[in-house]
């Protein structure tokens, strides 16, 4: 019987350790991981006081959507997971059927794009901008279902331009890039 608390210890205290390294990590994930029920995954979690994966989503999102300057909470395509404003960022959606065509349930190119130029557009340090040019490719088609990353970095600035670099992957496989030229418009302060 103390075999088993010690074990069921060892167990939870590398979850932890787990979590805080991949907070994003699947239920899915850690049973594959530490070789255990989902069922007693999940009774781990709400012993050591973990929220399931949406929450944790949730709860890292919050903090960083009141960096952004140039949109709005709503208008961030996905779960804004990290930012550092004129640097990089960091978001995740997931897609759904709703977001796919119905005959092959493939993904449609403007969710994928909507993404990654509002991710583009949150990493800026500007009050307004809009989007100049997007130079982008569709490496792999998305599926319904799949859990998309965006990084994005933004790779120079040029007086009022910004030049960001966005790649999505799906289980760490590039579906696509694109590159923006992002304007800031300057507004005048008035007297």
């Amino acid at each position: 019987m103390s075999d088993k608390k010690g074990r069921k210890q060892i167990r939870q205290t590398k979850l932890l350790e787990k979590i805080e390294i991949e907070p994003f990590v699947t239920d899915e994930e850690l049973c594959d991981t530490f070789g255990v029920s989902i069922q007693t995954i999940r009774l781990d979690r709400l012993e050591l006081g973990i929220p399931e994966l949406r929450e944790r989503i949730k709860q890292v999102a919050a903090k960083n959507y009141r960096k952004v300057k140039t949109l709005g909470k709503a208008e961030i395509v996905g779960e804004l997971i990290d930012i550092n404003l004129n640097e990089d960022g960091i978001s995740i959606l997931e897609t759904t059927e709703d977001m796919a065509f119905r005959k092959t349930k493939i993904v449609r190119g403007h969710h994928i794009f909507a993404m990654a130029e509002s991710l583009a557009m949150a990493v800026i340090d500007a009050d307004v901008a809009l989007s100049g040019v997007a130079n982008m490719k569709y490496r792999v088609p998305v599926f319904a279902g799949d859990k998309l990353v965006a990084k994005a970095e933004v790779a120079r600035i040029r007086g009022n331009k910004y030049f960001v670099h966005v790649k999505i992957s799906v289980n760490q496989e590039q579906v696509f890039r694109g590159k923006f030229i992002l304007v800031s418009i300057w507004e005048e302060e008035e007297e």
